[in-house]
């Protein structure tokens, strides 16, 4: 998985080992460029060291040495840090740390499909309703309640009773298709070995692709967001973006939503307001080989190139063939569907 490491100050790929946390320049490199030890090390998150800086946590190890990573959005962050504290929490008792198996852990039958009751769950028509919900002084947009989703399973004749549904729900969960929004259900979420769904109307919850979004009260009627921001995530993640002006490259978190089609653009080390944005309506979006301008030195292939409706050029450049292959056939469906 990329990752901003902040010593270093570029993107790199993390690799969670038994005993450590192994980083990587490129996702193809056969040997580290570091390893944090995890033994008697400590983890932090959210991180409170940098205050205008989203999405950080901290490594602390042994020999008090401190490693920041900062990820491109909060499942990424939060799938992560579980796994870490699970691995740091197995080498403090002698054990060997290994993902567990969620159909095991919870008695999941073999004959369920995860992703399949995932995609009926979704269904604008006859799923889980998403809403706008207000708690503690926040308001949880695209979002629903663990009760919610197991009245659904119940009445759709996924499980018999509750105590089934649960089980449903909390396979979902640890799979990532559905996240906990809310302080009750990060929680539970956190609870124990396993993560552990809530059947409660007060815990909320989101479906990992949507487009939850969650803000606080306001007054002021002009905070609403834009338009361009209401559309579902599509595809998030860290590219290198060659800049318009000074045609230096340089990593980018990027988050592609449909309806608008938009594509924004932040920068990973700072806060959560985008530096940019591009109208992928009517886009076009190629692979290629050569970069105007660019020198040999700042570019390394998986390049593409997204044209938009009046013609302003953009470059960029994926950590592998496959994520550059993913990202063209997103934005190829957005720049189509999308408004």
């Amino acid at each position: 998985m990329i990752f901003l490491h902040f010593a270093l100050k570029q993107a790199v790929w993390v690799v969670l080992s038994e005993d450590g946390v192994d980083f990587y320049k490129k996702k193809t490199d056969s040997s580290p460029k570091g390893m944090i030890p995890l033994k008697g090390a400590t983890l932090s998150s959210p991180c409170q060291d940098f205050v205008k800086r989203t999405l950080v946590f901290k490594i602390t190890t042994e020999k008090k040495q401190d490693h920041f990573f900062q990820a491109s959005h909060v499942e990424e962050r939060e799938l992560w840090v579980k796994d870490i504290k699970r691995a740091i929490t197995c080498l403090a008792g002698g054990k060997k740390f290994a993902r567990k198996s969620t159909r095991r852990s919870i008695r999941l039958p073999e004959t369920v499909n995860l992703a399949a009751l995932y995609t009926e769950m979704k269904n604008q028509d006859d799923g889980v309703k998403e809403l706008k919900l207000e708690q503690q002084n926040r308001v949880f947009n695209h979002c629903f309640t663990g009760a919610t989703v197991v009245d659904w399973l119940i009445s759709k004749e996924k499980a018999r009773n509750r105590p089934e549904a649960l089980m449903l729900a909390t396979g979902l969960m640890n799979e990532g298709f559905l996240q906990p929004a809310g302080d009750l259900s990060k929680e539970g979420a956190e609870s124990g070995e396993q993560a552990a769904f809530l059947d409660d109307t007060k815990a909320l919850y989101y479906f990992a692709d949507s487009g939850f979004f969650c803000e606080g009260y306001s007054s002021d009627e002009d905070v609403l967001l834009k338009e361009e921001f209401r559309g579902n995530i599509i595809k998030q993640g860290c590219l290198v973006k060659q800049g318009h002006r000074r045609k230096n490259w340089k990593v980018r978190k990027f988050i592609l939503r449909d309806d608008p089609a938009y594509i924004h653009y932040y920068d990973p080390a700072k806060a959560d307001d985008p530096l940019g944005s591009i109208h992928l309506r009517g886009a076009v979006v190629t692979a290629v080989d050569y970069v105007p301008d660019a020198k040999k030195k700042d570019i390394d292939g998986n390049l593409f190139e997204i044209i938009t409706a009046d013609e302003t050029h953009y470059f960029l450049q994926a950590a592998t063939d496959q994520e550059r292959r993913e990202w063209i056939k997103a934005v190829q469906m957005v720049s189509k569907s999308g408004k």
